[in-house]
């Protein structure tokens, strides 16, 4: 004996489903600043690499500020502590790249930094440092 009575309600419990979890994907709104040696780093982007997880990504400004955007902008990044990368790059010529942060810092698994995110926040602070680097400030790199 076939339900099909049963049908609609099975469509529109799955459509409830579908609505309630697929608007914000378990994200939640990020944003913060990067310093570098205590100075806002202006020019770059922050990382944040969730496991089993779309990157968030957020452009820096020029006051060192970023806001984190996984699918559509400034919707954040999912809970939880996840490794971070902050590339912070320009290209200067067909040749050379001016790099404003130490290169370790552009690949999330060699940072060292990590983001704890509990919950919504507009101050999650990166910090920085030339410290330990073989250079101690911005430099070009030629390729």
């Amino acid at each position: 004996m076939r339900c099909y009575h049963l049908y609609p309600l099975v469509w529109l419990l799955s459509l409830a489903v579908l609505a309630g979890c697929g608007d914000n994907r378990g994200l939640v709104p990020v944003s913060g600043t990067v310093t570098i040696d205590g100075k806002p780093l202006t020019v770059g982007q922050v990382m944040v690499s969730p496991e089993g997880h779309r990157q968030s990504i957020g452009p820096l400004d020029d006051q060192g500020r970023f806001t984190l955007t996984c699918y559509e902008k400034g919707d954040g990044a999912p809970v939880g502590t996840f490794p971070v990368a902050v590339m912070a790059v320009e290209q200067i010529s067909e040749r050379e790249l001016r790099w404003h942060a130490p290169r370790k810092y552009a690949n999330e698994l060699k940072s060292g930094i990590t983001a704890t995110i509990d919950g919504p926040t507009d101050d999650l602070k990166i910090e920085l440092s030339w410290d330990g680097s073989r250079q101690k400030g911005p430099f070009v790199e030629k390729f």
